[in-house]
């Protein structure tokens, strides 16, 4: 079979946590919410800065329920809001833009797509334009200081990164005005102001790694001053969780723009992005959320003497029970997977540093995933489903005869051992297992804390994805050897047979079975033995098919492939081989996607291919008669589904699957009629 691919992390969709109230029957429900939006729409063209401000920001917070943004979008609420950015009332404008920041967050791309195309640019970059003039006029730094006002240009400027961020993310002709705008310079301008306004840098820092993802025209624009600003952020002291989020963000910019860093600078860049890395890593996050959780109590205990102590405590009630009503300065945050805080309020200081520190390793993990592979995307690829498929992702070693980097786009040996020093087995390993059940506990005993728990199970599938790809990169001696791999193994097969449950159960099964799966892989290709037993592996197999996530069920055939092209090589394991098989056929027939499909009839090739053990379990399942059934209702689907649903390349592997199942049944025939002349 051929090697399973690395994979890479691409921006995700947005999943914004604001709650929705229930909703009213259809009919209602859009009269209703068309009826209000025309309602705050005439209110946007008032005389009054007083009225305009209210109808931005009660649009703000209605459009947290997804349900009433179409009827906003029909009423063209997003040239409504356009001209206000560039209001002559300094609130006006930040309430503007705290309301395109949640339409952009909460409608998701295709809301993104519809701002970009009603010219939502023009005024946006005016607006940045205007800020960046204005940074340092204020000299009141932002602070959440009652007695100190914060710095209002400052408060429109993470609005508009924010809105830039969503809208470029999401859409080529925003990138390209972003670009042509050279709009990076401000963004950068925004996160030196990180000493004081650590909200706007780590805004700054969202957008900048965005917009330096595989955008080569943006590389002209990054000049010195730039990678300088960048250096000083990785080498401040870190003295709390949202300085290091925003470390490992700038972090993950500087390796996307490493082609512009000179060659006798790569070696110490490289070094501060691992050793940010690792720092954030070696955080115990169930600790770090016990030990948060107990500061607060300390606080609200000390506040609880105060002459505000029943006010406070309300507030804490209110906070915990009514996070739907939940707001910073206007605006929700809640994109790739719950990353941002913004939802909690300020005064939830301990929480919001357990929040940081979660989505700071997810993004450290999700960095290391990146830089473990190739620079070509291979996510939702699959072209190791087909045994002729040779391709293999490799890292390759660049280094001249001087011993410098030449390439940047590859890991030199250097990083490979440093990534080897500083994560394996350690790091990543121990971001594999979910935390202990103190953390937990506390948790889900408190609403407020509740969503850390999604969080931390995030990391934990991250973590996974990550060891798959180290292992798919790396060879058996820089792993460690046999026994690591034979331990590593142990560990998951512990891991998945202990952990049952959970949040995104789905995501967990792929995270696992990907690692599983490439372990294997590099054991069988070695002939280590396996630590896993052919049961635990069916086991496994049956909980990961019976998932909805594709993937997993991919990866479910493969690991049972696998482990059957082991114990075909072996003696009496003809019984065993027969399970396999009729685990495989019962996929191949009925799995809904040709993807899995064709995965399992792969995985058959290889189990029944050779050998006297799976001629004799061929046989004596009828797999030849079986195969022949499949076959038409598979050359059908692929010729009724194959164009709609899939792409190119993934109609060219099925071909080639098509292909090796005609050619496996002529096989076949020749088994059986050497078994029939035997008897």
């Amino acid at each position: 079979m051929g090697k399973s691919r690395a994979r890479r992390f691409k921006p995700v969709g947005y999943t914004p946590t604001a709650a929705v109230k229930m909703a009213a029957a259809p009919g209602e429900e859009d009269a209703a919410g068309s009826v209000q939006a025309e309602d705050l729409l005439q209110k946007l063209q008032s005389s009054s800065p007083e009225v305009r401000e209210f109808a931005c920001a009660s649009i703000s917070k209605i459009v947290q329920q997804k349900q009433v943004i179409p009827a906003f979008l029909q009423k063209d609420v997003v040239r409504c809001l356009g001209p206000l950015l560039l209001d002559k009332c300094m609130s006006v404008r930040e309430t503007a833009a705290g309301a395109l920041r949640n339409l952009s967050t909460c409608g998701g791309f295709e809301v993104c797509d519809d701002m970009v195309t009603r010219d939502i640019m023009t005024p946006l970059v005016a607006l940045l334009r205007e800020c960046s003039t204005g940074l340092d006029s204020n000299l009141e730094p932002a602070t959440n200081s009652k007695d100190v006002k914060k710095n209002q240009v400052e408060d429109i400027a993470n609005q508009t990164v924010n809105i830039l961020w969503n809208v470029c993310e999401s859409n080529s002709k925003a990138l390209s005005i972003f670009n042509k705008e050279n709009c990076i310079e401000i963004v950068i301008r925004c996160l030196s102001k990180f000493p004081s306004n650590l909200e706007l840098a780590v805004s700054a820092a969202y957008c900048l790694q965005t917009v330096t993802e595989d955008n080569p025209e943006l590389l002209a624009s990054v000049d010195a001053a730039a990678l300088q600003t960048l250096e000083n952020v990785l080498m401040a002291s870190a003295t709390n969780m949202e300085m290091k989020l925003l470390q490992t963000l700038v972090a993950g910019t500087v390796w996307n723009l490493k082609d512009r860093i000179p060659v006798s600078c790569q070696a110490d860049s490289i070094n501060a992005i691992l050793r940010i890395l690792a720092e954030v890593l070696s955080e115990d996050a169930g600790q770090f959320i016990i030990k948060m959780k107990e500061a607060e109590s300390i606080r609200l205990r000390t506040a609880a003497t105060d002459s505000e102590a029943e006010e406070a405590a309300a507030n804490v009630e209110e906070a915990s029970l009514n996070e739907d009503d939940r707001m910073v300065d206007g605006a929700v945050k809640e994109k790739n997977n719950a990353d941002i805080s913004d939802l909690i309020p300020v005064s939830d200081e301990e929480l919001r540093q357990a929040s940081f520190l979660l989505v700071a390793q997810k993004s450290a993990l999700e960095m290391i995933v990146n830089m473990c592979c190739s620079d070509e995307p291979s996510d939702d690829e699959w072209e190791e489903l087909s045994s002729s498929d040779e391709s293999e992702l490799c890292l390759e070693k660049a280094i001249d005869d001087a011993g410098q980097l030449m390439s940047p786009l590859c890991l030199s040996a250097e990083v490979h051992s440093a990534l080897l020093n500083h994560f394996i087995p350690k790091k990543v390993l121990e971001k594999t297992r979910f935390p202990d059940d103190a953390a937990l506990q506390i948790c889900r005993n408190h609403s407020a804390w509740k969503p850390l728990i999604t969080k931390m199970s995030t990391v934990q599938h991250r973590a996974l994805t990550c060891l798959h790809n180290i292992l798919s990169m790396l060879d058996i001696e820089s792993l460690g050897g046999a026994s690591v791999l034979q331990e590593l193994a142990q560990h998951l097969s512990e891991l998945i047979f202990t952990q049952t449950d959970g949040p995104k159960r789905d995501e967990f099964l792929e995270a696992a079975s990907s690692a599983v799966r490439a372990l294997l892989q590099t054991m069988a290709s070695k002939g280590i033995p396996q630590c896993l037993t052919p049961e635990q592996v069916m086991r496994f197999a049956e909980a990961c098919v019976q998932s909805s996530n594709a993937s997993a069920r991919v990866n479910a055939v493969s690991i049972t492939g696998i482990t059957g092209s082991v114990l075909a090589k072996g003696d009496n394991t003809a019984q065993t081989l027969k399970l396999i098989g009729n685990f495989l056929l019962g996929i191949a027939a009925n799995d809904p996607s040709l993807v899995v499909s064709g995965g399992a009839l792969d995985a058959i090739f290889d189990v029944f291919a050779d050998g006297d053990e799976a001629e004799k379990a061929a046989v004596e399942i009828k797999l030849h008669q079986t195969l022949k059934k499949i076959q038409p209702a598979f050359k059908s689907k692929i010729r009724k589904e194959g164009r709609e649903k899939y792409s190119t390349d993934q109609l060219c592997v099925l071909d080639n699957v098509k292909t090796n199942l005609r050619r496996f049944i002529s096989y076949l025939e020749t088994v059986e009629k050497k078994y029939k002349n035997c008897m």
